[in-house]
């Protein structure tokens, strides 16, 4: 068994979900838990120390073995995209301190692994996210994209793909992904 924590960075809220899979391709995967850090309004720095902590925390309590987490996107907005990326690095560097293997999806990638199209909407994405992981109900919006991100990463493993460390996935190709941790 291995425990994955998905994670659906920015600088507002950031989602997580964990996961659980089988040690064998085709095993079944188990949701154990997801959930939203909402970040309060002030300086950015105050807030990736939040993110920080919070995904340390979630690392101490759950000891999951991998992390996932979605690529920055390019948005129209600069500055959102700066600020998203921060927020991403923080959630990084407490998986890295970790000593995890992170996995790296852009969101299209993480839509069409777990909807079939890379044009999902996040309503298709939290209803499939529900059925795949036979949940009573949908997820929260950042929760599903957690969990979504979670699964993209556990489909990539169940091809055979993991390779620990840390890499990229996106644009179909896998890179691994020098750190000086790892």
């Amino acid at each position: 068994m291995s425990l994955i924590l998905g994670v659906d960075p920015g600088s507002r809220k950031t989602g997580f979900g964990i996961i659980k899979t089988g040690a064998q391709a085709g095993s079944k995967i188990e949701y154990v838990t997801s959930g939203i850090v909402r970040l309060p309004s002030g300086a950015l720095p105050a807030r990736l120390k939040i993110i920080f902590d919070s995904i340390s925390q979630l690392i101490q309590q759950y000891q999951p073995e991998e992390m996932a987490i979605e690529e920055v996107f390019l948005a129209r907005d600069p500055s959102a995209a700066l600020k998203l990326g921060q927020a991403r690095g923080a959630a990084i560097v407490a998986g890295a301190a970790a000593g995890l293997a992170i996995g790296e999806y852009a969101a299209r990638t993480v839509k069409k692994s777990v909807v079939g199209s890379g044009a999902a909407s996040k309503e298709q994405v939290q209803h499939m996210v529900k059925h795949i992981l036979g949940l009573p109900s949908a997820p929260a919006e950042d929760a599903a994209d957690a969990l979504a991100v979670a699964l993209c990463h556990a489909q990539t493993n169940s091809m055979g793909l993991a390779l620990g460390g840390s890499y990229r996935y996106s644009k179909g190709r896998l890179k691994r992904v020098a750190t000086p941790l790892g």
